[in-house]
């Protein structure tokens, strides 16, 4: 059984976490009758309806999920999916379908974030055969939200060495040699969130004239940079993210606005399938906070209101 922290009744929060703006009304002057023509979301009083949903997938079986020496020969963003790969992408797309499709609201639309890689592009492909060209949005090519970086053309040998190092240095700090670390990639990963933030923010998901409630996001990435971009989006720590499993190829987690207005995995995801994840009690716990708390509001009985910090406090 999982507990529910109660949001603090106090004076107003007084740091914002990483999605407490979105959806809050900006005080600005009115733009020139110029800059609405040019940008006619800034004329809207009222601020856009969050995306329903964030869908995050990462890519089907690839060739080199399959036979690790295709990293000494194929440059890693050049590596494509294997015919499993594609039909991976393809149940996928029908999985996404099925979920946006099943709320019954009749203009309901998907927006896709994908990865420069062969690999996330096929995977979008395959997963986009679900749907009417009615109901696409639009794309947009992500380069933040590509593969972590392992150095360019792999020696099998010196990889499997250099991944044991990992293991014993810790996941989210070592960097591969001529690549990145999970750190690194949080960093880029960082950027990509303020992006999409501003994004959420002006309605950009939206066509001319339309305000629909029904919008839902898909990021389709690989297995690192996902997690790592939940990590920055809840504000998970080094010791947390190292504790989450990788997704499946072809995989995908949702991240869905509860009735305060935040996205929370348990709205559409069960806590077992969330303690497979990874999650621990306290990361569940906060998950069951946001299904019904409002941007803005903070949890403080979340790890990162300071007392897990002090062992004086414990």
């Amino acid at each position: 059984m999982v507990s529910i922290a109660s949001p603090s009744l106090a004076a107003p929060p007084r740091f914002l976490c990483c999605e407490d703006t979105l959806g809050r009304t900006r005080h600005r002057p009115p733009p020139p009758p110029a800059a609405v023509a040019q940008f006619p979301e800034r004329s809207m009083a009222a601020p856009c309806p969050r995306p329903r949903r964030i869908i995050l997938v990462r890519h089907g079986q690839s060739e080199g999920n399959v036979d690790e020496s295709v990293y000494t020969r194929v440059p890693d963003p050049k590596i494509g999916l294997t015919p499993k790969g594609w039909r991976d992408a393809e149940e996928c797309g029908l999985r996404i379908l099925d979920l946006v499709a099943g709320d019954g609201a009749d203009d309901w639309k998907v927006y896709f974030y994908v990865s420069p890689y062969r690999r996330t592009l096929e995977t979008l492909r395959g997963l986009g055969k679900a749907f009417e060209r009615s109901r696409i949005a639009g794309v947009r090519e992500e380069p933040r939200v590509r593969e972590q970086d392992f150095g360019n053309f792999q020696d099998r040998e010196k990889m499997r060495i250099e991944k044991e190092i990992r293991r014993r240095y810790g996941r989210f700090f070592y960097r591969f040699p001529n690549g990145e670390s999970a750190a690194d990639v949080y960093d880029r990963i960082t950027g990509f969130r303020e992006t999409l933030k501003a994004d959420i923010d002006i309605g950009r998901f939206q066509p001319p004239g339309e305000r629909s409630p029904n919008m839902n996001l898909v990021i389709v990435s690989h297995g690192l940079t996902l997690r790592v971009f939940l990590m920055r989006w809840y504000k998970w720590t080094v010791e947390q993210f190292e504790g989450l499993n990788n997704f499946d190829n072809g995989g995908m987690l949702v991240m869905q606005t509860g009735s305060g207005g935040r996205y929370s995995l348990l709205v559409h995801h069960t806590v077992e399938e969330l303690r497979a994840f990874g999650l621990t009690e306290a990361m569940l716990n906060d998950q069951m906070w946001q299904r019904t708390a409002k941007p803005g509001e903070l949890n403080y009985d979340f790890v990162t209101d300071g007392s897990s910090f002090f062992t004086h406090l414990v």
